[in-house]
């Protein structure tokens, strides 16, 4: 159920849904999913590491979802920053290494985790695509090799076989579209389209939409499925269309600007009709070129806080020219979740790092930033941090337990930004 409490006034839509979750299944043998903790300790004993913790990333410089890049490299950066002013980690500075995942059109992602794994990186952040990090799991897990990635929230990787090795800050994608079909039936709408780009992303979080908007009553009159990379959507749009819903839930990424013109060019403008976007397509760069009050009253859901302030100015520091900051703070959260592991393990090596991540994120003495955390693990403490992103704790699936669903809503210059209302949800159950 979502209690919604109006707070100032409707400029746009903020929202904090938090989270408690439990074990939910996700597509796949439950049976291939081992624990972190006991992945990484069931193998062989794990190669010690050279004693430099060295990140990787594998995230978006290029492709359908570049707009994510530059916020998700800024909150890696910063990071490393801070954990190397801190005195880095074991005593050395980290190192870091940034490469492209590009998207699933090209081979991008598969050459730079061979570059990755060829310069000895003990952990890869990224992708930001469940598509493409989908497309190189086994070759970075099957290196002993954390992957952990700020943006994917497939289902799929709550049960992929990943030998205790993959983690992400980033909820499954059964969140989001709860939270999302709640927004829609609570906002008075019966009648439901959905236009989803063909992949485990947009399929999942469309199913998931589905279940939820019927079990609340309303009806999805038409789903389309569609390929990102067609050069026309007239005849996808004209489907729904012909059913008349109330409200079209776009799910997709970069392509989504071409939907959209499509919509309107169609009288399916968001005057006429409700829409409602997903992180994958939420961005403030993207529909700049559009007239002014295309987007306005629009809502969609990003999973993760909203960036404070505070950390939002650090960022632009680093990148002046960010203006977006979606999954910087869970970009940030996985540097140095990932640093305080090597540190609790004494060890730089990802087997030594997945058996301490879920350690470090739960149950021992609070701490919110590296210097504190690193401090109380010298000390012998047990620690439990909270990331920018929200309280982190992973369960044996390597996902987070608890989470948050941010919505927000489009102004009339195209761009999203959080006020007025709040959303929050209790429990659910799996």
């Amino acid at each position: 159920m979502i209690r919604i409490a109006p707070a100032g006034r409707m400029l746009a839509v903020a929202a904090a849904a938090s989270l408690a979750l439990t074990a939910c299944g996700g597509g796949g043998d439950t049976a291939a999913q081992e624990s972190p903790s006991s992945a990484a300790s069931s193998a062989a004993p794990a190669a010690k590491g050279d004693g430099t913790l060295t990140l990787g990333t594998l995230l978006p410089q290029t492709g359908s979802l570049a707009f994510l890049g530059p916020p998700e490299f800024a909150g890696v950066d910063q990071a490393v920053k801070e954990i190397n002013e801190a005195g880095g980690v074991l005593g050395k500075p980290v190192a870091k290494i940034h490469t492209d995942s590009g998207d699933t059109t090209t081979n991008i992602a598969a050459q730079s985790v061979d570059k990755l794994i060829s310069q000895k990186a003990d952990a890869i952040i990224g992708a930001a695509s469940s598509s493409v990090s989908e497309s190189v799991v086994d070759k970075i897990t099957g290196a002993g090799l954390v992957q952990f990635s700020p943006a994917n929230t497939s289902d799929k990787f709550t049960t992929i076989k990943d030998d205790g090795l993959y983690f992400r800050t980033a909820p499954p994608d059964k969140l989001q579209g709860r939270v999302l079909a709640d927004l829609i039936v609570a906002d008075g709408n019966d009648s439901i389209g959905i236009l989803a780009m063909q992949d485990s992303y947009g399929s999942g979080l469309a199913d998931q939409v589905t279940t939820t908007a019927e079990a609340a009553g309303a009806q999805v009159v038409e789903r389309v499925d569609y390929d990102p990379k067609a050069a026309d959507f007239s005849a996808d749009v004209a489907k729904i269309k012909a059913k008349s819903p109330k409200a079209i839930v776009l799910i997709g990424f970069e392509e989504g600007a071409k939907v959209i013109q499509e919509l309107v060019k169609q009288g399916l403008s968001a005057d006429k009709v409700k829409w409602y976007l997903v992180d994958g397509n939420m961005s403030n760069a993207n529909y700049l070129d559009m007239p002014k009050g295309t987007l306005e009253g629009v809502k969609g859901t990003i999973p993760g806080a909203e960036a404070p302030t505070a950390f939002r100015d650090k960022l632009m520091k680093l990148d002046p020219e960010l203006d977006d900051f979606t999954y910087a703070a869970e970009s940030y959260d996985a540097a140095i979740l990932i640093a305080l592991a090597a540190e609790a393990a004494k060890d730089d090596s990802g087997r030594s790092i997945a058996g301490k991540l879920a350690e470090v994120s739960k149950g021992g003495e609070k701490c919110k930033d590296f210097k504190t955390c690193a401090e109380l693990l010298k000390a012998g403490k047990d620690i439990d941090f909270d990331g920018v992103s929200g309280p982190i704790e992973f369960d044996d699936a390597g996902d987070p337990a608890v989470a948050t669903i941010g919505v927000y809503q489009y102004g009339g210059d195209n761009k999203y930004a959080a006020k007025a209302l709040e959303y929050r949800t209790g429990n659910i159950a799996g």
